[in-house]
């Protein structure tokens, strides 16, 4: 498919969600050590980790597979978020944190997410130099 992972917008901005995962889950009870502070971030780096998949992949038919996947777990992202702010494991104010980054990078169509950036973005989706 060409050019490196890295410089999709997608990715970098699934890359920067998942260390506001990491930050906010940090403060999580301890008794949820292995419900929504294991499960958190390991929805979250799916995120990236399937943008990077499908970019490897030599169809576009392959790499849109692998956005979908990535597309569910930035939603089971969302979803575990909310179900923190209701529990009251992070406060409204922390959860908009990472629920914004989330809601940003799922606010369009995920395909123009890869292809539409303001200034310094070609139409492909990447950085340009």
């Amino acid at each position: 498919m060409g050019r490196s992972y890295r410089e999709l917008i997608a990715w970098q901005k699934g890359m920067k969600l998942v260390a506001e995962i990491y930050e906010a889950t940090q403060r999580f009870p301890s008794e949820e050590r292995y419900g929504l502070t294991n499960q958190l971030p390991r929805a979250s780096v799916s995120v990236p980790s399937n943008i990077a998949e499908g970019q490897a992949r030599f169809s576009q038919k392959e790499f849109h597979h692998f956005l979908s996947q990535a597309r569910g777990s930035l939603v089971e992202t969302e979803t575990q978020l909310l179900i923190a702010r209701n529990l009251k494991y992070l406060q409204p104010a922390k959860a908009d944190i990472p629920l914004a980054a989330a809601e940003e990078l799922g606010s369009t169509d995920w395909t123009d997410r890869l292809n539409q950036e303001p200034r310094g973005v070609s139409r492909s989706g990447f950085t340009e130099n």
